[in-house]
């Protein structure tokens, strides 16, 4: 562990950081299309986490660091290749391997990093597939907000979403925010 203390591996991490951070200014695209609604790619990425988190508690026999370390690292790819949306990715093709690679390398674990990413995108391992679950449902959860105060268009939107989803568990949690308003959470227990 000493070893990963030395000088050029805390430059390479802070690096690392300075560029992960770069997440909470880059906006995720898909909203333009929209028409409402905003978010960065790390609020997308902590609200993926939370659900994640969560789907633990309803699954407890999977790998629950495997698990929140995919919902954390998913999108770092975007800090090098931006948030491109399906349209974008009609015409662009995004190097998403070699921005992983670029990103990890020099970092005394880069190599686990872009072994998380991979196990997320080939979405085989029951981890991945929750976990690409969880990055729909934190855009669900968006879409429904949206549509509970006054937006239209998630009405067109929110089929196709929930399409996606291939884990049980994710279609029960879909089901349930689609069920609920909002603001429900608000309201409970309201009292002046």
């Amino acid at each position: 562990m000493g070893e990963y203390l030395n000088i050029e591996y805390m430059r390479r991490i802070a690096d690392f950081l300075f560029e992960t951070s770069m997440l909470k200014e880059l906006p995720r695209s898909g909203y333009a299309f929209l028409g409402s609604g905003k978010e960065s790619v790390a609020e997308h990425s902590f609200m993926t986490a939370i659900i994640c988190f969560t789907i633990c508690k309803i699954e407890p026999y999977i790998n629950v660091e495997r698990l929140i370390s995919m919902a954390l690292i998913h999108d770092l790819p975007e800090a090098r290749i931006g948030d491109l949306n399906y349209v974008h990715k009609r015409y662009v093709t995004a190097l998403e391997d070699k921005a992983s690679k670029d990103m990890a390398q020099g970092l005394p674990f880069g190599s686990e990093m872009v072994e998380i990413l991979n196990e997320f995108n080939e979405a085989k391992s029951r981890e991945a597939m929750l976990a690409r679950d969880a990055d729909q449902l934190a855009f669900i959860v968006e879409l429904k907000k949206c549509h509970d105060t006054g937006a239209k268009s998630p009405e067109k939107w929110l089929p196709f979403i929930v399409e996606r989803l291939k884990t049980d568990t994710g279609k029960r949690l879909a089901q349930s925010i689609l069920d609920s308003n909002w603001d429900d959470w608000w309201f409970k227990n309201y009292s002046e």
